[in-house]
């Protein structure tokens, strides 16, 4: 059995089964989540409850965090009721939300005055290799912490690289999602315009599969499309914030991100047209709106 007592907040699509892995492995966990229901769900799985973040902090030797957004991150950190305010010196906090960078580095800096070190872990992977343990962690922070946690991270990823300072996961997560969108953009406009032209979109699939522009992003995305599955496994929503947080670094820092601007801008309009919920595959929707055809196959 596992000896360090490791709290969680955040059992969403990500931190569910995140968690389960950990209790999995041996691990002692204490969550807290909004969703009561899913707090019962980890509870009737072994976890311990708590009320708020400062009493999962209080309890535990390692805090993970997994929630959707740099204000997120900020409502577990602050307050009365908050992390900082449980959190013991020497205690390991890695964030393995996707956030803004400059939020990382601020919540690391007020961590670390009360001898906390802070971790941004941010993953790739999605819902399927969360479940699996099979997600890819990117992590920014102290050499040593990153070394403390890796068994941790190790239960959770494969692919596990500690990449530098505070905030360098967050932009390792920004380019990931970057390369995400723009593929899955891509794939979009390739299978609408085969299948308005009377190829069948299935058969396209197959054959770039085997060609140079084969991806996981293809196989698994591409098969959504043609099987028209948007149940989420990574939401819309989701996807335009990471944008939004991956443009922000781009005029931080002096980077030019025309394409992914436009991307972002495509994420807009199917947020209004109320598809924020749907799976960022359904970016193939936009265009098919636009083309005023759908993606269809006979063989499906």
């Amino acid at each position: 059995m596992a000896e360090k007592v490791i709290g969680f907040i955040g059992l969403g699509i990500m931190g569910k089964p995140m968690s389960k892995n950990l209790l999995k492995a041996g691990y002692s966990l204490v969550v807290h989540d909004l969703s009561r229901a899913a707090v019962d769900e980890l509870v009737a799985a072994g976890a311990r409850s708590a009320t708020n973040a400062r009493e999962v902090a209080a309890q535990c030797d390692v805090l993970i965090t997994m929630v959707p957004d740099s204000p997120d991150v900020e409502a577990v950190a602050y307050g009365p009721d908050g992390a900082l305010a449980g959190l013991r010196p020497g205690t390991i906090w890695a964030d393995m939300s996707t956030i803004s960078p400059v939020t990382s580095r601020k919540v690391a800096a007020d961590a670390a005055k009360k001898g906390v070190q802070m971790l941004d872990a941010p993953v790739s992977g999605g819902e399927k290799g969360a479940i699996a343990g099979t997600l890819s962690i990117m992590v920014g922070g102290p050499k040593e912490a990153f070394e403390a946690m890796l068994p941790i991270f190790q239960v959770l990823g494969k692919t596990i690289v500690h990449m530098g300072d505070s905030g360098a996961g967050q932009v390792t997560k920004a380019a990931n999602q970057i390369v995400v969108a723009l593929t899955i953009e891509a794939i979009s406009e390739a299978l609408v315009l085969a299948s308005k032209a009377g190829v069948d979109p299935a058969k396209v699939r197959q054959v770039l599969l085997g060609g140079f522009c084969q991806s996981r992003i293809l196989e698994l995305h591409g098969e959504r499309m043609i099987k028209r599955e948007f149940a989420p496994g990574f939401k819309i929503r989701l996807h335009r914030k990471d944008l939004a947080i991956a443009l922000n670094a781009g005029k931080e820092f002096g980077v030019p991100l025309p394409v992914t601007a436009q991307v972002h801008e495509m994420l807009n309009a199917l947020m209004v047209a109320g598809k924020g919920e749907l799976d960022h595959a359904a970016i193939v929707n936009y265009i098919e709106a636009l083309a005023a055809t759908e993606v269809r196959s006979a063989a499906v």
